[in-house]
């Protein structure tokens, strides 16, 4: 066991009996971080996935500027006042950022692209999850993608199912039987 940080939760008894316990005999750990024991275990045990989070103070308009300005420079903070309607605007630019959304617009053979309902992705999305989030047989059916926005290197790019796509691209997806 190596660790990178001084532990203050979690002994080298504490990880050999764990280990023991789920049956690994031979492993090597290195603690990047000082982790509590259920912190341990849920990485051991692999069934927990930590999610970002974001606090949201509001009620801004009932304290002082001060008090506003401190908790604003906290780490992983936001402040509003929904009353009032301050910071709102960043609140969801915020919330978009932690949760990696993107928005990938369709576009229909012939037409002008759909900007009025993107599709919400994550980000690293391909083309492929696009497919499927469309319907669940378009992959099968796939021939390839134009796209235009900034995941292509030239406007519109001809694509496959591997590309990743970036936020506000647009999408245009051929399927087999279609007239180029």
């Amino acid at each position: 066991m190596n660790s990178m940080v001084p532990l203050t939760h979690c002994s080298l008894e504490f990880v050999r009996d764990t280990l023991k316990l789920y049956k690994i005999h031979n492993a090597d750990v290195l603690m990047r971080e000082d982790s509590t024991q259920d912190e341990f275990i849920d990485v051991v045990e692999g069934n927990r996935v930590y999610l970002p989070c974001l606090y949201v103070c509001n009620k801004i308009d009932c304290i002082s500027l001060d008090q506003v300005d401190r908790l604003a420079h906290k780490p992983h903070h936001v402040v509003v006042s929904v009353n009032e309607k301050w910071n709102l605007d960043y609140l969801i630019e915020k919330i978009w950022e932690y949760l990696a959304f993107i928005r990938i617009y369709t576009k229909p053979r012939g037409e002008k692209p759909e900007l009025h309902e993107p599709l919400i992705m994550k980000s690293g999305s391909r083309i492929e999850q696009v497919c499927q989030s469309i319907h669940r047989d378009m992959v099968k059916n796939f021939k390839y993608a134009l796209v235009w926005g900034t995941s292509a290197k030239h406007q519109p790019q001809r694509v496959g199912l591997i590309h990743e796509v970036a936020d506000e691209d647009v999408v245009q997806i051929m399927i087999k039987g279609s007239k180029e």
